[in-house]
């Protein structure tokens, strides 16, 4: 519509906030794909040297991944989400805009089912009463955790599985019954090949978040992930930058071997260079007119895991623990998370608030079921692990899925990894399947969307 904006899916009439016109930020302009955490650092960092930005983004709302739904009038996230103490890049974007005395700092309980029973891991003392394990394999479980964070040279892990290393460090019964369920829930047929760093880094990230104690201590900001995204998004405004939400990038403009532009349902947008955030595949198909069979291909040879994650709204508790694991091969998902063992169910109006997560392929019958079938299929499984669970206790269930919401890290990823210039000049890659050797997550997305943005802000001034 002529004279407006879309700021998360609201129209904004332009001249009630000059700052939003499209001469308002002196300095080239610059196209950012995909509103996630990337695209809005990115987009954020490049407004703070001076560049003129458009972000455009296909769903209704910025947040990507870390979007999120009303429960009992406020915003919650679809797919469960904390920082660790050690994520000092999301914390630092914070301090810039002010917000410190927004995160929330608070001990967390994890915990495994295994064999019909509850086990409780959040200390270091609680390795030692793992009772599944024998009390020599309970010293080797704990001193892998201990000698998995002294790890440094994480390169020399690059041709080594998951498999091999845990069960060199920790022996094969240790391996057998705390990490190849996990593994295996996770990545399915694919649990063999993941690569060694993929785990490493795991341990390394939970097993730093802690405090004296050693209990695991994690983070949150107050009004969810959604207030933080949307916080971001008033200051990519305020700076001049503008914000379209569904607003799909269907095509690229290129002129010979340079990209000048690119095309959504509402018009065309010139600019002088273009950074793109979502997906490899998604990438892809922009840029197949444009570059060579070859270089499309490996775009696509890192491969993804959907996910399916059904949130259920509860008049009362599961349980105590807030991240429970489970080692189950018979419970279809990997993962119990207990959002209100961590953010107080008085936010939610008194709903309890628990996420099942399952990581599965696309081509997945259960993928493909309606939201109703999934809750039907989800119900006996947690009414066996937890018996006094009744159908009554289920306030409201929505059920949430992600196309691309892990990519595969077998043994040679790096190699895989595109880099963030391609052969179409002034056209950029910024994606979670770049960010190595950590894993996604909406801390590194900050650091690697900002990075990007320097890179493009010194490339467009020479």
């Amino acid at each position: 519509m002529a004279g407006e904006l879309t700021i998360n899916g609201e129209l904004t009439a332009e001249s009630a906030i000059p700052s939003l016109r499209r001469g308002s930020c002196a300095g080239r302009h610059i196209v950012v794909i995909g509103a996630g955490f990337t695209g809005l650092a990115a987009a954020y960092q490049l407004t703070c040297l001076g560049m003129r930005v458009t972000l455009l983004e296909a769903d209704a709302e910025v947040g990507g991944l870390a979007g999120c739904f009303e429960v009992n009038g406020e915003r919650l996230e679809k797919f469960y989400h904390h920082w660790f103490v050690t994520d000092s890049h999301i914390m630092q974007l914070i301090k810039e805009l002010g917000g410190e005395h927004d995160i929330v700092y608070r001990p967390t309980r994890t915990g495994m089912y295994f064999a019909n029973n509850f086990f409780n891991l959040s200390a270091p003392l609680d390795v030692l009463r793992f009772k599944p394990l024998k009390f020599v394999d309970r010293i080797r479980l704990g001193a892998l955790v201990l000698r998995a964070r002294a790890v440094n040279e994480w390169k020399l892990l690059e041709s080594v599985t998951a498999e091999q290393w845990l069960s060199k460090l920790g022996g094969k019964t240790v391996y057998r019954v705390v990490w190849e369920p996990l593994l295996r829930g996770k990545f399915g047929s694919h649990a063999p090949d993941i690569s060694a760093v993929w785990f490493w880094n795991k341990l390394k990230l939970r097993g730093g978040s802690r405090d004296r104690q050693g209990n695991e201590v994690l983070a949150y900001y107050r009004g969810g992930f959604a207030a933080l995204a949307r916080r971001m998004a008033e200051e990519i405004t305020t700076k001049g930058g503008e914000i379209r939400t569904g607003a799909e990038a269907c095509a690229l403009l290129v002129d010979g071997t340079r990209v000048t532009g690119v095309k959504t349902a509402r018009g065309v947008i010139e600019a002088d260079a273009v950074i793109a955030t979502p997906a490899l595949p998604i990438i892809a198909d922009l840029l197949r007119p444009h570059l060579s069979a070859a270089y499309v291909d490996h775009l696509h040879k890192i491969q993804y895991l959907a996910n399916l994650c059904v949130v259920l709204e509860l008049d009362r508790s599961l349980s105590g623990t807030y991240w429970l694991n489970v080692n189950d091969p018979g419970f279809p998902f990997v993962g119990v998370i207990e959002h209100t063992n961590f953010e107080s169910a008085a936010t939610y109006g008194g709903r309890h608030i628990v996420y099942l997560s399952k990581y599965l392929a696309e081509s997945d019958p259960l993928y493909a079921m309606s939201d109703g079938e999934m809750i039907e299929f989800t119900l006996p499984h947690l009414q066996r692990m937890f018996p006094d669970f009744a159908r009554s206790w289920i306030l409201a269930s929505h059920v949430w899925r992600a196309r691309f919401a892990q990519p595969i890290v077998k043994r040679g990823y790096r190699e895989l990894i595109p880099s963030a210039e391609t052969p179409l000049e002034g056209f950029y890659i910024a994606t979670m399947a770049q960010i190595y050797p950590e894993d996604r997550g909406t801390n590194y997305a900050v650091r690697e969307g900002r990075a990007i943005a320097r890179k493009v802000s010194e490339q467009v001034r020479r």
